[in-house]
């Protein structure tokens, strides 16, 4: 419960911050930085030399890029029978395939699970959807925008200069080192600064006014990332008779709403900006209504 409280107190000051205007509006690009180079680097040289790596795993792998595959499916065909224009068909190939797997992610499993299932977030938000943001993502970017357009080496770079991907590969190069007690706690409290900074930065940004017209593809795309897809990767699991706590986060990431980097992305590159917030915001809210079903059917 005391994770609950933690995150409904962070994004409810970054939202009332967000109106007060006390912050700059360079506020949350700043604390996004600190997770994405501090904190959740952090989190990840604590959890990730703990895995036991087994067949199980392969689940966490396999799974966002079946669901990253299924939502770029369901956007195209939706987009062809509604006759979308291209600005909405690259946002929604962007939110909608690709999940709020760490940011929001990582705290939600906190929450609903516990600290020891982070480590499973991990697998699956790096080797899946981190991945798939720079290679899927970066060429919906390089069709659909002129601004953007990143060749395989730009793509090649930005993956393995990541923080959080190093992290990870440190992490699995020197997990016995990593595990001391002195070193494995200075992680751990770090690392534990991660949700409450995320929840705040969320706060700060969550933008939820939307243009005329938009309607029907800002519901489409919840629909499909709050709903089908875990009900989708469910099924997949139940289809495999897989049913080991690994499995279950898959599920229960495959939940997750659309990603605020890719939204961000998307923004950046002038694609239906108020579309793309209004996405990542709203799905962040109805998020913790689905998630909250979602695990009662885990």
């Amino acid at each position: 419960m005391e994770n609950f409280i933690l995150i409904f107190i962070c994004l409810a000051a970054g939202l009332l911050l967000q109106r007060l205007t006390v912050f700059a509006d360079n506020a949350p690009l700043t604390l996004n930085l600190y997770v994405i180079w501090i904190a959740l680097p952090a989190l990840i040289l604590r959890q990730v030399p703990t895995l036991s790596f087994s067949t199980e795993l392969v689940i966490l792998i396999l799974m966002p890029w079946l669901m990253t595959g299924l939502g770029a499916f369901l956007v195209l065909i939706a987009s062809h029978l509604f006759t979308w224009s291209r600005e909405v068909t690259a946002v929604l190939l962007l939110t909608v395939p690709l999940g709020n797997t760490s940011f929001l992610g990582i705290p939600m499993i906190e929450a609903f699970f516990s600290t020891d299932m982070v480590s499973y977030a991990i697998i699956y938000d790096q080797f899946g959807s981190f991945l798939a943001l720079s290679t899927y993502g970066s060429f919906v970017l390089a069709f659909y925008s002129k601004q953007q357009r990143q060749g395989t080496r730009a793509i090649a770079k930005r993956i393995l200069t990541f923080p959080p991907f190093l992290a990870l590969l440190t992490a699995l190069l020197f997990a016995k080192q990593l595990q001391q007690p002195d070193i494995a706690g200075s992680l751990a409290l770090i690392g534990s600064s991660l949700v409450p900074v995320v929840m705040f930065a969320i706060g700060l940004q969550l933008k939820f006014k939307l243009a005329p017209g938009q309607s029907f593809p800002f519901c489409f795309g919840l629909m499909v990332k709050l709903i089908i897809a875990p009900l989708a990767a469910l099924l997949i699991c139940h289809f495999l008779g897989l049913n080991s706590p690994a499995s279950r986060i898959a599920i229960f990431e495959a939940g997750m709403p659309p990603m605020v980097t890719a939204g961000a992305m998307a923004m950046s590159a002038g694609l239906a900006p108020r579309l793309t917030a209004a996405l990542v915001g709203w799905g962040i809210l109805l998020s913790f209504a689905t998630l909250s079903l979602l695990t009662l059917i885990l």
